[in-house]
């Protein structure tokens, strides 16, 4: 693997463990290490480089998915009073009245009637998607805009996918190869995302931390009914390996296992059905598939992710479709900028939804 010479380091302020606040642009190694492996298995100086580097400066069971009823708009119908004839007296003053279901940010509680676009990123670091530049209000209108554009057959529903576990080439304090968004970060982008009835997906890069565990510590967030969870599973490394140097992997029962902790918040919280996306760049990313098992109130999305020429991009997502297991949906990325190297084009959303299956979930990077 061909090496690069990163600047000097710009000393970090922020605490181990942790990434520094997103007024801060991200420079030093983390902007300047070229670890990132490309599509095609050579390092290239981008994005995924970024993620990999060292955090130094500032960044540390249900049917399947296509028979899936839509549900309808109205939300929940309230029960009449009952009435024991004419006079008879109202309802008890020490009653409460019903308590309104939890929803999802445009109503309802199945994803199903909704399509999910969305921008991912993190404040401070340009270089990893459009969600971390500008005003972040200026974002979400975009995001607004661009999923209107796929509301062909369902209702849009905008997405903030910001990255709340960052991989990074460096163990950290306990070795885990990974650092943590602050929670003042994520903090102003769920007010953002409640504010434009939007919803926040959280990205775990977990480096060599068990991801379950980086799953957990998101969990203040996770019990709100307008937050879901990505994965990045190309950045989930084994034992002696470092992010960018390889691709990471999982398996299909430690998605399960995933997907039952959410499950779990979702019945004891009463929660809207919650997404848990995965992106894969290739097969080898995700082991055994077939053990993928879905679980009440969780939709699990494979998300198509490849770099490339429209061609190239719909081999790649004939290759990962083939043979789905039973009730999970699909996603599709873009990349504004890797995708049109070379004078390529970007896919339109006339493109994507030509895709079959359609996708579910389409994200831009």
């Amino acid at each position: 693997m061909a090496h690069h010479t990163p600047r000097h380091p710009v000393p970090d302020p922020t605490p181990p463990g942790e990434v520094a606040d997103d007024t801060a642009e991200a420079t030093g190694p983390a902007a300047d290490t070229a670890g990132r492996l490309s599509r095609r298995g050579a390092p290239s100086p981008t994005r995924r480089g970024l993620l990999a580097a060292t955090a130094a400066a500032g960044l540390g069971a249900l049917a399947g998915c296509a028979g899936q009823e839509a549900e309808s708009a109205s939300g929940p119908s309230s029960s009449s009073s009952r009435s024991g004839g004419a006079g008879a007296p109202g309802p008890s003053p020490s009653r409460r009245p019903a308590r309104r279901r939890p929803e999802l940010p445009r109503g309802g509680r199945r994803l199903s009637r909704y399509r999910l676009v969305g921008y991912c990123g993190l404040p401070g670091a340009a270089a990893l998607g459009r969600l971390g530049t500008g005003d972040l209000g200026d974002r979400i209108a975009q995001i607004e805009r661009t999923a209107r554009a796929y509301a062909t057959d369902r209702e849009p529903l905008p997405v903030l996918e910001l990255l709340a576990t960052v991989a990074q080439g460096t163990a950290g304090p306990d070795g885990g190869y990974r650092s943590r968004t602050p929670a003042a970060t994520i903090r102003r982008f769920h007010r953002a995302a409640r504010r434009h009835r939007a919803l926040l997906l959280l990205n775990v890069q977990p480096g060599r931390a068990p991801v379950l565990d980086e799953v957990k510590a998101l969990r203040e967030w996770l019990v709100h009914p307008d937050v879901g969870l990505a994965l990045d599973p190309e950045w989930q490394m084994g034992p002696g390996e470092v992010p960018g140097h390889r691709y990471g992997h999982t398996t299909g029962g430690e998605l399960t296992r995933v997907a039952r902790y959410l499950s779990g918040l979702v019945a004891d919280h009463d929660l809207p059905e919650k997404p848990l996306v995965f992106h894969q760049v290739a097969e080898s990313v995700v082991r055994d598939q077939s053990a993928l098992r879905p679980q009440p109130g969780v939709m699990m999305i494979k998300s198509a992710d490849g770099i490339g020429s429209p061609g190239m991009k719909r081999e790649t997502w004939r290759r990962l479709v083939a043979d789905l297991p039973d009730g999970l949906c699909t996603g599709f990325k873009l990349f504004y900028d890797e995708d049109t190297q070379g004078g390529g084009s970007l896919m339109t959303p006339k493109d994507v939804l030509a895709l079959r299956p359609r996708p579910d979930y389409v994200m831009y990077e």
